[in-house]
């Protein structure tokens, strides 16, 4: 019975050395370098919205408890899709086999291991994440950015001199200095549209509110926080039609001190006019009020589809007292299909859902989308709980928005999507 016993003991400690030696050998260069490439580097790299960089050892390993916590809560990379519903080709979140190698690297020294067993660095494009861009446009001179106060949405009207349509597949927004740059939206303004028609091209403009500035306008790409970049299949692109100026919308906030920025955009045509013209959408509503305290405020907005397209992407939008926000259609048939639901929205990552399949829609589709806010003091990101919340440009105030980017014919006008088609006389 002893010698059984010892045999036994004796096997356990091989087996517990053994474990301990599979887990020691973890390191950096071998093991935790891929992981971070293929999921962390594109925002943990100089100039891009994370905090620090994760591209070297000597980058990384200061950080590794908080890597471990920040994986193995979830919290990284963010991605707030509720799995249940839908499946989406840019889905974030790690694999569980890799949130256990980033724990145990953590947990056992973080090692470095050989240099030499390190994947070949990833390659970005000279600061951009789309390809080398073919045209660059740029704001005229820098903006200077006051220490307090607070900023109106400045827009610059950038003319492009296109004297032939072009067609666009690749499209990204590089703030200068993103410590001041809350969003910037790159709009199409097309020949003949009215809006913004007071401002001097090149010049920042605040236009007066209640005044006359309206206009149609196409969204050509955004940049917020965890934002990524306009990013087209082969076969799609967004118009930018001749003799048509780009329009950047920039929402600038002060950080205590003057600082400036000069932001710019990126664009790479297509090779040929594309199958599909892709256009962005939105069901959304301004006609809400939230009320002091409320802790799950909803807010419903509705859009029909007067023409079949489909769905290849979908991006909430609300303010800091967003809790939660779900898209849905209801088809003509009159049944309902959830399309993607987000739990736990946070207004510091700006993501966007890519469906593995893009979303097939026939006309007369409604698309709805559902809002839920918390204006309590238990949402530590609300500015004040003692308001009412209504619409509004400034993150103090609230937005409800669920884009979604839809396609169509590139021979047809946008409008067909959302307007429903005039009847003849006697039809």
């Amino acid at each position: 019975m002893r010698l059984l016993l010892a045999v036994l003991g004796a096997a356990a400690s091989v087996c517990a050395a053994n474990k301990g030696t599979a887990v020691s050998q973890i390191n950096f260069h071998r093991d935790v370098t891929p992981i971070l490439q293929k999921s962390c580097q594109g925002c943990h790299r100089p100039g891009e919205a994370a905090p620090f960089s994760l591209l070297t050892y000597a980058e990384a390993r200061p950080w590794a408890k908080a890597i471990r916590e920040s994986v193995r809560l979830k919290r990284m990379p963010p991605w707030f899709a509720d799995p249940h519903v839908g499946k989406f080709a840019n889905d974030r979140s790690l694999a569980q086999s890799d949130i256990d190698i980033l724990v145990k690297w953590a947990d056992t020294g973080a090692a470095e291991g050989n240099p030499k067993d390190a994947p070949a660095p990833r390659q970005f494009h000279n600061g951009w994440n789309i390809p080398q861009p073919d045209l660059t446009l740029e704001m005229p001179k820098a903006y200077k950015v006051p220490a307090k106060g607070t900023i109106e949405y400045t827009y610059y009207v950038i003319p492009t001199g296109f004297t032939e349509d072009r067609w666009v597949r690749f499209a990204e927004i590089r703030p200068e200095n993103r410590k001041v740059v809350h969003h910037v939206i790159a709009f199409i303004r097309e020949p003949g549209s009215k809006w913004l028609s007071k401002a001097t091209p090149g010049e920042p403009y605040v236009p007066v509110k209640g005044g006359s500035d309206e206009g149609p306008r196409q969204w050509l790409v955004g940049y917020a926080p965890g934002t990524i970049p306009d990013m087209l299949k082969s076969d799609q692109a967004r118009l930018i039609k001749a003799g048509s100026d780009i329009v950047l919308e920039v929402h600038y906030t002060a950080s205590g001190e003057e600082q400036s920025d000069l932001t710019k955009v990126g664009i790479v045509f297509a090779n040929e006019p594309p199958k599909e013209r892709v256009v962005m959408l939105a069901a959304t509503t301004k006609k809400f009020a939230i009320p002091p305290g409320a802790d799950n405020h909803k807010v419903e907005a509705e859009l029909t589809l007067h023409e079949d397209t489909t769905i290849s992407a979908l991006t909430p939008h609300m303010h800091l007292r967003g809790k939660a926000f779900e898209f849905r259609v209801v088809y003509p048939s009159g049944e309902t299909k959830e399309l993607l639901r987000v739990p736990r929205y946070d207004f510091n990552w700006q993501l966007s859902y890519e469906p593995v399949e893009p979303i097939t829609l026939p006309k007369g589709s409604r698309v709805q989308c559902t809002a839920w806010y918390d204006n309590s003091a238990n949402n530590p990101h609300n500015p004040d709980p003692k308001s009412e919340v209504t619409y509004g440009d400034q993150s103090w105030e609230e937005m409800m928005f669920g884009f979604f980017n839809a396609t169509l014919d590139p021979q047809k006008d946008p409008d067909v999507l959302t307007r429903p088609k005039k009847q003849k006389q006697g039809d």
